[in-house]
């Protein structure tokens, strides 16, 4: 008699870090030769389970040292209460439960919610990571998804041509303290979208297709210059995460040179105790320049892999780049090169960092951030600007944009040279940095114009430094215009309609008196003034105003 098991293949797809281009793990897919084996477990939990296993199973005998995604109805867990027959194939496997990564499958409806979140923990409790799939084109409750908090989110590609909704969901993704992946990308335009939506992880035909073998190598389009620019403080480490090379802590040093021989992409080797907790670091190089030497296969093969290993470095799944390069720089110089262990909140390695990744794209961000700084004053153009309005809207963050420039400032050209009117522009962006908090940004559009995006609350002591200061140029006053437009949560959708918001009070601002200022509410009607009077006379050496 037949079994299901005998027509069932399985296939592997890789899951691709986009900011290293590397491989982060494989979903095992179900590939039945007849019949449809998935329609079958998703009526029968049972089914569904024994699927999972048989995937683990199959991943083992292809030799993958990769984190693995293992896909299961929610419907299964909330019924089976957990799934303790994967556990026991993971552990029979020689892989840890936190190398594994439990793919929640819609559909939820009539899923009991709660048995299907006390069977989420019973898998976390267990090690397992959890992701909730097909968001966006499945039927996941967002409140239910936000009580799963899962490690990872999968969105389906079809959400990217809404990128407003994307934005909206790595926002909560870093709530919940989760990664964002994009499943089923087929172009080089939808990478991009995802790039500049900030996904940190996708997967689809355009990076490999699934297949019987897991995928040494991937296809990653190059990044385009600009595309999805570095947070001020430093990217996470998130964005960073390799898969790591574990090993548990009793592991000899020929089991450890057997594993660095066979497998040549691998750099180092942590070794972990019970709980997945590193202990110790073994550098590939270090390591088989021991095993090398006269008499080191002899006086070491047969010996715990610890005594050739290092003390690991680690840092959290919170930390930034920058924090990363700060625990490298401890310690001796011989040691640069080894990988940084990345621990969650128990202190288990959920991946590695490599120091040569986070420099490449510390490098690239300080490239791209240059490019874009004004010759003159080095401030930042209108992109990074506009690119901020967009976080703070998609962050649902209010926020106030303001436009700030020197009143008819060719006659100041004109009339004090060129070299007067470059120093006076160069001291006014001066002022304005120096004022601004670390939430307040500054930009120089060109000539004599800025774009400062403040909070609500800081705006004030911004627009004191720059209107209560006496400018001039060649020993004549000068006088300045502000405009600010305050946009609450709702109030606009880019920053294309905060421009728009704001062109009118540029226009009030230049029509008053004086150095002024204009505040507004983007859509309320009217402004108030807050400096500057009617136009009257002109002052002394110019003329009125514009």
């Amino acid at each position: 008699m037949h079994s299901w098991t005998d027509t069932l293949r399985f296939a592997f797809q890789p899951v691709v870090n986009l900011a290293t281009g590397a491989v982060a793990g494989l979903e095992i897919l179900a590939r039945p030769e007849t019949g449809d084996v998935l329609a079958e477990a998703r009526r029968d939990p049972e089914l569904d389970g024994r699927l999972a296993v048989s995937a683990v199973r199959a991943a083992a005998r292809k030799e993958t040292l990769l984190p693995l995604h293992v896909n299961v109805f929610a419907a299964t867990l909330a019924d089976l209460g957990g799934l303790t027959p994967l556990h026991t194939a993971v552990r029979e496997a020689g892989r840890l439960p936190w190398e594994v990564t439990v793919d929640i499958s819609p559909p939820y409806t009539h899923v009991p919610q709660q048995a299907l979140l006390e069977a989420v923990g019973a898998l976390r409790g267990q090690g397992f990571r959890i992701s909730a799939d097909g968001v966006g084109d499945g039927d996941v409750p967002l409140r239910l998804l936000t009580d799963l908090a899962p490690d990872l989110v999968k969105l389906d590609a079809s959400l990217l041509a809404r990128p407003a909704a994307v934005r909206a969901m790595r926002t909560l993704c870093e709530q919940l303290g989760a990664l964002l992946s994009v499943e089923g990308v087929e172009t080089e335009l939808q990478c991009a979208a995802a790039v500049a939506a900030g996904a940190q992880l996708a997967q689809g035909e355009l990076f490999a297709p699934p297949a019987r073998l897991p995928a040494a190598d991937v296809y990653v389009p190059p990044r385009s210059p600009g595309a999805a620019s570095l947070p001020r403080s430093g990217p996470s480490v998130r964005q960073f995460v390799r898969p790591a090379a574990l090993l548990p802590v009793t592991a000899s040093a020929g089991h450890v040179r057997a594993l660095l021989t066979g497998s040549p992409e691998v750099s180092g080797v942590l070794l972990v105790d019970a709980h997945g907790i590193p202990v110790r670091s073994v550098h590939r190089s270090r390591f088989l320049l021991s095993m090398s030497g006269r008499y080191g296969h002899a006086l070491y093969a047969d010996r715990p892999a610890a005594k050739l290993g290092d003390a690991p470095r680690t840092v959290g799944v919170d930390a930034t780049a920058w924090e990363v390069l700060d625990v490298v720089a401890v310690g001796g110089r011989d040691r640069t090169s080894d990988d940084v262990a990345v621990v969650d909140r128990y202190g288990r390695c959920v991946g590695v960092v490599r120091l040569a990744d986070l420099v490449r794209a510390l490098a690239e961000s300080r490239v791209e951030e240059a490019a874009g700084l004004n010759p003159l004053t080095r401030l930042p153009g209108s992109d990074a600007i506009t690119g901020e309005v967009d976080r703070r809207i998609a962050d649902g963050r209010a926020f106030a944009l303001s436009w700030l420039d020197v009143d008819h400032f060719k006659q100041v050209n004109d009339g004090a040279g060129f070299a007067a009117g470059d120093e006076l522009i160069r001291s006014v962006g001066r002022a304005l940095q120096r004022a601004a908090s670390d939430s307040t940004r500054v930009g120089h559009i060109g000539g004599d114009d800025f774009l400062v995006l403040a909070d609500p609350e800081g705006l004030d002591p911004v627009a004191a430094s720059v209107l209560d200061a006496p400018w001039s140029a060649g020993g004549r006053p000068v006088s300045l215009s502000l405009a600010t437009v305050v946009c609450t949560p709702g109030g606009v959708t880019d920053h294309r309609q905060a421009a728009a918001c704001l062109a009118p009070l540029k226009k009030a601002a230049k029509a008053l008196r004086g150095t002024s200022w204009v505040l507004g509410h983007a859509g309320l009607p009217g402004h108030e003034i807050r400096r500057g009077a009617e136009a009257a006379a002109a002052p002394a050496g110019f003329p009125g105003p514009l």
